[in-house]
């Protein structure tokens, strides 16, 4: 479980408490069940008619790999182990590899390095390669999709709440004590269809495209490496090379980490 993203959430919900109770309301005006029905069911009615069967169903996986802290590769880690590949072809020649290969945890790193051992040209690896980069993109685009539809809908869906609420509370204007009190009910709805928005759904949806980010930098980082090795570069070059693809935090992490001379 991601805490930094349950603390955002939880910091999220302690300025709409806080600055209600500034205001002298008091948060369990919150507790509005009419509002939930209509933000939640609402948003799910919205996705449910935005996108198929099948995406819809795999909203709680969305869910899982937003808030699961998964362990990410960690680029240094991938150009060392490129590098490790790098000085074995350049000792003991290409077919070297193919022992390595058998205890690679790296699924991609692995496909690419077999068809270097295979002796496939090197446009047919950059294009299958580059075609699966693509496919997975392409995929994490649309799985990010659903969450910014959901946002996007959510506080039109709170003040469609709040107008239902505000026909109940003219239509019932006999009981003129409780009639602000009934104005006040209505208008939770866009609370809570601005707070699902904006602090929930974009939110989520911006964390995946990030996680898909980094994935796939990782992934070009391999491809790059992979067609580096098969054309016999030096591997300094390739360290140069792999190196200019990162962050000058990570740059200083490797120099800091790295045996290679």
């Amino acid at each position: 479980m991601d805490i930094f993203l349950i603390i955002g959430v939880i910091v999220g919900l302690g300025a709409v408490s806080t600055g209600l109770l500034l205001k002298g309301v008091g948060v369990a005006i919150l507790i509005n069940g009419e509002a939930v029905i209509v933000i939640l069911i609402g948003t799910a009615a919205v996705v449910m008619n935005s996108f198929t069967k099948s995406e819809f169903l795999n909203v709680p996986k969305l869910f899982g790999a937003a808030f699961k802290e998964k362990a990410k590769e960690d680029p240094v880690e991938i150009i060392k182990q490129m590098l490790e590949m790098a000085y074995e072809t350049r000792k003991n020649g290409l077919l070297s590899l193919e022992s390595k290969l058998q205890d690679m945890s790296n699924e991609f790193m692995k496909q690419g390095l077999e068809m270097v051992v295979d002796g496939t040209e090197p446009e047919y690896i950059r294009q299958v390669l580059s075609d699966e980069i693509e496919a997975m993109e392409e995929r994490h685009r649309g799985n990010a999709s659903v969450f910014t539809t959901a946002g996007g809908a959510s506080p039109t869906l709170g003040v469609l709440g709040a107008v239902i609420g505000l026909i109940g509370a003219l239509g019932n204007l006999n009981d003129t004590e409780k009639l602000g009190e009934s104005i006040a009910a209505a208008f939770v709805a866009t609370i809570y269809g601005i707070f699902f928005g904006y602090v929930i759904w974009h939110p989520l949806a911006s964390r995946l495209k990030r996680k898909s980010h980094e994935e796939v930098s990782n992934k070009q980082l391999i491809l790059e490496g992979v067609l580096a090795i098969q054309e016999g570069k030096n591997p300094k070059a390739i360290e140069k090379k792999l190196l200019s693809m990162l962050s000058s935090k990570d740059r200083k992490k490797f120099e800091a980490t790295s045996n290679f001379s």
